[in-house]
């Protein structure tokens, strides 16, 4: 991992949701960022909050407030923050709309610094969709949110969702919709369409010039020609062949109960999967604590840890970091570039 330098520009971190283990997972790694070599980062939240969480984890952390530009040089002595002043009492497990407000404009911040280059990439702890909807957020998550920030007025960017875990990758098609209606929204549009984000994202982010993409058929046996349902071959099939003659490396529709397999997805820079848990269950089998949720289709990097906010565990120091070190380490290895 490369050295700290003062001349870098900081990853962004959100804070995620204040009565969740969001703040706790910040400065728990940061209290070890030589033993661990962490990146510089900003943390985007309340200034006065982080210290009472940090008392409360008997953690004895200089927290300052500071912007892009100071944050790389404080952080091998100071916890660099830009404060969003509010007042919030560190009540863990407890949400309440001052926290939902907060979160939001966390979120925002960090990614207008990310789009103006500032931050390198956004690194976002976990959030509570239920607190979020009591302080009128409509998006079905921070993903979507995100989009719309950087749309800036303009039509949303397309994002995909990949969990990445050394070089298994895998991006779900569909995502957080009934099994039920998997089927009838599953076409030749929307994998055609996800695809190409998937190649330019393994591309542009990951330095892979010519990405193998693998998709999973719907069915059992990927239809087995028909006999087991008819969109592997109606919708699957047509898109993978369009996507072939456009020059993207795509190889299926494959039966997904043999891709997964280390022989099989060794072969490939990332598996597009038909539904949630045919993509998650895989990636969270060989590594449930270490797989990191990477946003592709933004004009910014994005990554997150792969688990929620553990209200249980909030403040109590007992909660993994090993998720969100790895999606620390991800965005800094992806974007070394900018540095």
């Amino acid at each position: 991992m490369a050295p700290w330098s003062a001349s870098r520009s900081p990853l962004a971190v959100s804070m995620g949701e204040p009565a969740g283990i969001g703040p706790d997972l910040v400065l728990m790694l940061y209290a070890r960022r030589k033993e661990l070599r962490i990146p510089p980062f900003l943390v985007y939240g309340n200034l006065a909050f982080l210290k009472q969480r940090a008392s409360g984890l008997g953690l004895s952390l200089d927290v300052v407030a500071a912007n892009p530009t100071e944050a790389c040089a404080r952080f091998s002595r100071n916890l660099p923050v830009a404060d969003i002043e509010t007042y919030l009492a560190d009540t863990p497990g407890q949400t309440n709309p001052v926290g939902g407000e907060l979160v939001l404009e966390a979120i925002a911040r960090a990614a207008g610094d990310c789009l103006t280059r500032a931050c390198r990439a956004l690194i976002t702890a976990p959030v509570n969709k239920a607190a979020l909807k009591k302080v009128g957020f409509t998006h079905p998550g921070h993903t979507e949110y995100l989009a719309e920030l950087c749309a800036g007025g303009g039509d949303s960017p397309t994002p995909v969702m990949m969990l990445a875990h050394d070089n298994l990758r895998v991006v779900p098609l569909t995502i957080h919709v009934p099994v039920a209606q998997v089927p009838e929204l599953i076409t030749t549009q929307l994998v055609v369409r996800k695809a190409r984000i998937v190649a330019e994202g393994l591309h542009n982010w990951f330095g892979i010039a010519k990405p193998r993409i693998a998709v999973t058929g719907l069915n059992p046996h990927a239809g087995e020609e028909a006999t087991i349902g008819f969109e592997d071959r109606d919708e699957i099939a047509p898109a993978v062949a369009l996507l072939r003659r456009e020059g993207i490396d795509v190889t299926g529709p494959l039966p997904a109960d043999t891709v997964f397999h280390p022989e099989h997805w060794q072969d490939y820079d990332a598996v597009l999967a038909m539904y949630h848990d045919q993509a998650l269950i895989p990636i969270k089998t060989v590594a449930f604590e270490e797989a990191v949720n990477v946003t592709l289709g933004l004009p910014i990097l994005r990554t997150s840890p792969d688990h929620g906010t553990a209200f249980d565990l909030a403040g109590s120091g007992e909660a993994s970091t090993k998720s969100m070190l790895a999606a620390i380490r991800l965005a800094d290895q992806m974007t070394a570039s900018l540095r």
